[in-house]
Formats: structure tokens, sequence, C-alpha cells
């Protein structure tokens, strides 16, 4: 099954190191950052469990409830964990989904014949609260993430919604942001009244406050 931005992320219920959920009730009024993994107790994956346990405050400030998969079984995750946790500093919290038999790996594409039959890749999805794909990237299963980014995009998809507008490559908070070109100067003198730079007729800029 191929997924795509804006459509509803499917809904499952599985069993995870904090017991059993079902991912639309689970996430309630939360973003949600849903990964995948290739396998329990392997080296890039303890370093990117170990990042997201580092980045539970900067998670939670944004109102992102991190939910993990592996296609081992909770047995084998809550293991894992401790090795996490030791080698990592950290003390990890988020459930991770287990998923042996690849049933929810597939729903979401994660099994990526020419890298695996059997292990997820590294799939990111950025979930919004009305269950909505907002985001996807994959990574192979060689490549850690960059978790800077995955921080970034949640800020730009929320201030996105918040105020209106669109952000340039690299964007980051308190810098200036886009007007669409879908929003005429007239309304954007209104939407904006700090103002806002006319760059070229379809590229314009502004400070939020």
């Amino acid at each position: 099954m191929s997924l795509h931005i804006g459509d509803t992320a499917p809904n499952f219920a599985a069993a995870t190191t904090a017991g059993e959920i079902e991912l639309h009730s689970w996430s309630g009024d939360s973003w949600v950052f849903f990964f995948s993994h290739p396998a329990d107790f392997t080296p890039v994956c303890t370093t990117e469990m170990g990042m997201t346990a580092k980045l539970a405050e900067k998670f939670e400030q944004r109102n992102v409830k991190p939910l993990g998969l592996s296609t081992d079984t909770v047995e084998e995750h809550c293991k894992w964990v401790k090795d996490v946790d030791e080698t990592q500093g950290v003390t990890l919290r988020f459930p991770i989904v287990a998923d042996p038999d690849l049933k929810i790996a597939r729903l979401y594409d994660m099994i990526h014949p020419d890298e695996s039959e059997t292990a997820a890749v590294r799939s990111v999805f950025i979930i919004d609260p009305q269950n909505k794909i907002r985001l996807t990237m994959t990574y192979p299963m060689s490549v850690g993430r960059n978790f800077d980014e995955i921080l970034r995009v949640v800020d730009s998809l929320q201030t996105g919604d918040r105020a209106g507008i669109a952000t340039p490559a690299n964007w980051k908070p308190g810098e200036d942001v886009i007007i669409p070109p879908s929003v005429s100067d007239e309304e954007a003198r209104e939407k904006f009244p700090q103002g806002f730079e006319t760059i070229k007729p379809y590229l314009r800029t502004t400070k939020l406050g």
C-alpha cells in the first residue's frame, strides 16, 4: 500500500512496550512521529532510539508523541530498551510497536524488498491531530536519521497551520517566512499587519511575531 501526504494514516491496534494501543485513540489531539527500524539490537537503530529519548522534552513541547516500530516482539523490544538506556545514557519511555508478522510494516509500505524481505526500512511519518499524514521520509537501513530535520519540519508544519504561511529552504523558527502566492497583496496587508517584502510578485516574505 502506497501512502501519500494528505492521506488518513491507517489505523491499527498493536502490542507495544507500553501495552496495547490503537493508533488513532492513542494519538488523541497530539501529532505523531511514527518511525520504523529494521530490527532490535542493531547499531544504527540503537542510536536513533536513544536520540528520540534524549529529545523527549522537545517533542513534548511541540505536542508530538514519538512511536517506534521494529519487526520484532515486545519481549525483544523490552530487552533492547535496556541496551538503549545503557549505551545512550537515556531512559526510553515512548512506546515501540511489535510487528513480528510485518502486518503494520506492510500496511505502511515499510518493507522494500531490495533492502530486505523481512526488515523495515527507516520510514518516517509525521501525522497531525486529525490523523492526516503531513510528511514522509524514507532512509536506507545504513543511514541514521537527522533528528534536527525532524524537529524542523514539525516546526514548519505547525507554523504553517497556525499562520497560513510557507517556509523557505533551511528555514528555522524565528526566520522570515513566505506568503503563499494564493494570498493577494490586499489580503496579505490585512493578514500580516507587520508588513512584508515583495522580492518578486510570487515571492513575498514576512516576519511572524
